[in-house]
């Protein structure tokens, strides 16, 4: 497979052509045009050039080989696909649960956009895109040492498991009902302005297996946007590494840190990039969790047929699996896996059409001034990557230094990951933050989705993040909606 050759003068002129077509005005002699027209294309040549609607996420790498298309949509395809418990004559599809969060991985990526919470007045209906991660401090000296050696991010609830079930199979029990309850925390800006944060409280209820753990530790997650992760996938462990400052050694208030988690494949601790807690080191292994956890499949990374049933849930145990002899005894086996992660790897971020806009650029700097780009990572230069050709050589953006920093009280779910601990988050990535409500208009914002706006998320942030969410309490409105004007443009 031959690499993407870097972008000639010729592609540059296409480039800017494109950008004329989709209604920017730049200035080519103005160095700030310039600079935007570049960050106009989040994932380089990458980046998808029709802006699309609520469709914008569901797009593969603009510059794929014709011949991989197929691949992509097989993978879109398996992506969606519906599951089904076993056992059933369509051997290929079927192994689903017995406990599951959702029948297929669309089901919590909507559009391959961002999820939403449970709905606060729910009567039951399941907590469709979000989850709650279940760990309990370790309980003897053999679950410690694989805590500390690595092996282990976390100890699950010896009956619930590692995360909570809310739809099963027939005939065996679902682990009950997730709840939320809001209180309202207005907050008031230095022009007068009262932004109304909504503070969450979740509770699990209906529980069908008997109680939780007396040290069970929550977190709620609502399912991250796909795009762009391959190219994250891509930047340099080194690259990433150079902005870690865990000691704070250059005083400005940022100490940034790696997570390290086991790598199952390869059988060491590696470097963890992926989830809200840099809990997963590929997008591969992030993907096969997601196929164990979620929807109860087993995988060649995780080949458990009974998904995150425990040993004290015995009918979930027994309940007939999909591990099919003639799938290398799994239910989503590795042909499966590699198709979805390549398309996991090529959904491509879309182009920011109005990205030398004078607000937009002036909201920028802003951005930049306040410190918010001090763990939101502008831009990257991707190695030469021969295994990845899409993703290889490409100069992208998506605002994200991909490691941990404590994020303050507020955000904090007391539920330490790995090395991560239950006050620090992964930076998430922008891009394609503007489009959320375009593709779902459900979409919320956070890790637990307790943010209807940008505003509100930014109003959350505390910890490292205090002083610029302080600067733009105190910023005059005209400066505060050209910085709302960037980040919606991303």
């Amino acid at each position: 497979m031959t690499r993407a050759p870097a972008r000639p003068i010729v592609a540059r002129t296409f480039q800017l052509a494109c950008i004329f077509a989709v209604g920017m005005n730049l200035t080519p002699h103005s160095a700030t045009a310039q600079e935007a027209g570049n960050a106009a294309y989040p994932g380089g040549n990458t980046t998808w050039l029709k802006p699309d609607g609520r469709n914008a996420f569901t797009h593969y790498s603009a510059n794929m080989r014709f011949e991989k298309r197929m691949d992509f949509k097989l993978g879109e395809a398996l992506f969606q696909r519906l599951w089904v418990m076993a056992p059933t004559r369509t051997k290929a599809a079927d192994g689903l649960g017995p406990l599951f969060n959702s029948r297929a991985c669309s089901g919590c990526h909507i559009r391959n956009g961002r999820g939403h919470p449970v709905d606060e007045n729910s009567s039951g209906d399941g907590a469709t895109s979000m989850l709650l991660r279940l760990s309990i401090p370790p309980q003897n000296i053999d679950q410690m040492r694989d805590h500390l050696n690595g092996k282990r991010a976390t100890i699950p609830d010896p009956v619930y498991g590692g995360q909570f079930q809310d739809f099963s199979i027939p005939g065996i029990p679902a682990e009950g009902r997730v709840t939320v309850a809001y209180e309202n925390a207005p907050v008031a800006l230095d022009d007068g302005t009262v932004v109304n944060l909504r503070k969450p409280t979740y509770g699990m209820t209906d529980l069908a297996y008997g109680p939780l753990h007396r040290d069970v530790m929550v977190s709620p997650r609502v399912a991250p946007p796909m795009i762009g992760l391959g190219l994250l996938e891509a930047i340099a462990d080194d690259t990433l590494l150079a902005k870690a400052d865990p000691q704070d050694r250059d005083g400005d208030g940022i100490s940034g840190r790696a997570n390290y988690v086991w790598d199952i494949a390869k059988q060491d601790v590696a470097m963890g990039r992926f989830g809200w807690k840099a809990g997963m080191p590929t997008l591969d292994q992030q993907n096969q969790n997601a196929f164990q956890f979620d929807i109860g499949l087993s995988t060649p990374l995780y080949p458990n047929g009974s998904g995150d049933c425990t040993d004290a849930q015995t009918l979930c145990q027994n309940a007939p699996n999909g591990n099919s002899p003639e799938f290398d005894k799994l239910e989503a086996h590795t042909q499966i896996t590699d198709l979805v992660l390549y398309y996991a790897r090529n959904i491509a971020p879309p182009v920011r059409p109005n990205a030398a806009d004078a607000d937009v650029v002036a909201g920028q700097k802003i951005f930049t001034a306040i410190g918010c780009a001090a763990c939101h990572t502008p831009r990257y230069e991707l190695p030469e990557r021969a295994d990845m050709p899409e993703q290889s050589g490409q100069v992208i953006w998506p605002y994200s230094d991909l490691l941990l920093h404590d994020m303050g009280e507020g955000l904090a779910d007391h539920r330490p990951e790995a090395q991560a601990s239950g006050r620090e988050w992964r930076t998430p990535p922008l891009w394609g933050l503007g489009r959320a409500k375009n593709i779902d208009a459900r979409a919320q914002f956070l890790h637990d989705g307790r943010a209807g706006t940008i505003l509100e998320a930014i109003l959350w942030h505390g910890g490292e993040a205090a002083p610029a969410r302080d600067a733009i309490t105190k910023m005059p409105s005209s400066d505060r909606s050209k910085l709302m004007a960037f980040l919606t443009s991303l």
